[in-house]
């Protein structure tokens, strides 16, 4: 995201490069410093990081990882940062709106990240000799969705900032962007993997940044809202879509589904699919292979990014049907 440098009066001014190239670093992750309390698990505590290899963080052995994947990321916390940084001028009017004294405000901040992370379908060079890639790539992408305070003493939080516009491509940020098919759950794994480490470390832990001249304590909740069925599925290590379990929040087969419309209701927790992906891996019972799978409901493989059950499109669907 670049914003074009403009006079008071509105009107565009060319400025000499440098100039330009001094702002834009501004807007790129790694150019705020700030700090963890307590400091982040498994995380490096250098704070000016700026593109890395998608694959850092990765710390398994070489033959788990496939080698030749191409990504690029910023660092969880980094990106953050500078997305908060972005939000400067809106954070203070908020405070202001509120009627709230910013010299006070200085923490009890928390903010809702949504996540987003979708195929983007095939990239493949049509002619040229690039490097043998992979021909679909993936993009991770977050968007800060609200930011609240409670003041001290005061029982509710208050909303200083709500994102107007969640599904714009404005004020959704890239985070990584892998030369990967989605439906690769073992490289998908690979790459994301430090990236949900980081956010899992985030979680424990408050972020100190200077907004509006103070430092300010931040706490971040995510939620995966912005993925769709198929990266639920992929996510959550479940069968895909023409599975026999049509739903990615029960466990619902085809049958039962056709037969009763209504009584349909959230059932299913990423803890729960990790147990049965265990299940499923080490066949306690020595089932045959339908036995197992009947045991647990479509889960295939090792779900590795917590997804928060919503309303899918599905129990919509299971709601409006008519035969």
């Amino acid at each position: 995201m670049y914003r074009t440098v403009k006079a008071t009066s509105g009107r565009q001014i060319f400025q000499p490069l440098h100039t330009l190239r001094s702002a834009e670093k501004e807007l790129l992750p790694g150019f705020h410093q700030f700090e963890w309390q307590p400091a982040l698990k498994n995380v490096s505590s250098s704070w000016d990081v700026g593109i890395i290899n998608g694959l850092s963080g990765w710390t398994a052995s070489v033959d788990d990882v496939p080698a030749d994947t191409i990504a690029r990321r910023f660092r969880y916390d980094v990106a953050l940062v500078s997305a908060l940084k972005d939000l400067e001028e809106d954070i203070m009017e908020g405070l202001r709106e509120r009627g709230l004294d910013d010299s006070t405000c200085t923490s009890g901040f928390t903010v809702v990240v949504k996540e987003s992370c979708d195929g983007m379908g095939d990239v493949s060079e049509k002619h040229g000799s690039g490097p043998a890639v992979p021909e679909k790539a993936v993009r991770f992408s977050f968007t800060i969705m609200s930011i609240n305070i409670r003041a001290e003493g005061e029982e509710d939080a208050v909303t200083i900032f709500q994102e107007q516009k969640p599904n714009s491509e404005l004020s959704c940020r890239p985070l990584c962007l892998m030369f990967v098919d989605e439906s690769d759950h073992e490289t998908l794994t690979a790459i994301l993997g430090p990236v949900v480490a980081e956010r899992k470390a985030m979680l424990e832990s408050r972020l100190i940044l200077s907004v509006g001249g103070l430092l300010r304590s931040f706490r971040f909740f995510f939620r995966g809202t912005g993925y769709d069925e198929k990266m639920v599925r992929e996510m959550e290590g479940l069968e895909a879509s023409g599975s026999t379990y049509v739903c990615t929040l029960c466990d619902s087969t085809r049958a039962e589904a056709s037969q009763n419309m209504v009584l349909h209701s959230i059932t299913r927790s990423h803890t729960e699919n990790l147990e049965r992906y265990e299940m499923w891996r080490t066949n306690p019972f020595s089932e045959s292979a339908d036995e197992l799978r009947d045991r647990v409901k479509g889960v295939s493989a090792k779900p590795f990014m917590e997804t928060q059950p919503t309303l899918d499109a599905l129990h919509c669907d299971i709601g409006n049907a008519t035969e």
